[in-house]
C-alpha cells in the first residue's frame, strides 16, 4: 500500500511503498521533463543504501533524456550501496533499453507490483 507522497509535479511522482522510493515518470520523458525530475531523483538516490523503484508504466514518451535518467539513478544508487528496480511495458522505451544494453543492466519489470517482490540485487556493477 503506497504511502506518503514525497513530491507532484507534471512529470513525476515520488511516493514510498513498502519502504522503496517510487519515482513515477509521467507523460513526455524528454530534456524539459529531464530538468524537472533530475532534482527529486538525486534527492531520492543520495541518501546511504537507497532502495528505489523508476516506474515508467504512465509515460507517452521516452527519449535520450529519460535514458540519462536511468543510467544517474543507476550510477548514483550503486555508488550509495542501494537497490534499483525499474517498471516498463511501453514497448518502444523497451527497444531504446535493448538498443543500449540498459536491459541488461536494469531488467525491467511489467509492474510496481512485480518490481516491489523482487529480490533486492545492485543491477550489476559499473
Amino acid at each position: 500500500m503506497p504511502e506518503e507522497i514525497a513530491a507532484d509535479t507534471p512529470h513525476l511522482r515520488v511516493h514510498r511503498d513498502r519502504g522503496y522510493t517510487v519515482l513515477e515518470f509521467r507523460g513526455e520523458i524528454d530534456i524539459v521533463a529531464a530538468t524537472e525530475i533530475v532534482p527529486h531523483l538525486d534527492d531520492a538516490t543520495g541518501p546511504p543504501a537507497p532502495r528505489i523503484v523508476i516506474d515508467l508504466s504512465r509515460i507517452e514518451f521516452f527519449d535520450c533524456s529519460g535514458l540519462r535518467l536511468l543510467y544517474r539513478a543507476r550510477h548514483r544508487v550503486l555508488d550509495h550501496g542501494g537497490h534499483l528496480h525499474l517498471v516498463c511495458t511501453h514497448r518502444l522505451t523497451l527497444r531504446i533499453l535493448r538498443a543500449t544494453g540498459m536491459y541488461r543492466l536494469l531488467p525491467p519489470a511489467a509492474t510496481l507490483e512485480a518490481a516491489l517482490e523482487q529480490p533486492e540485487a545492485a543491477s550489476g556493477t559499473l
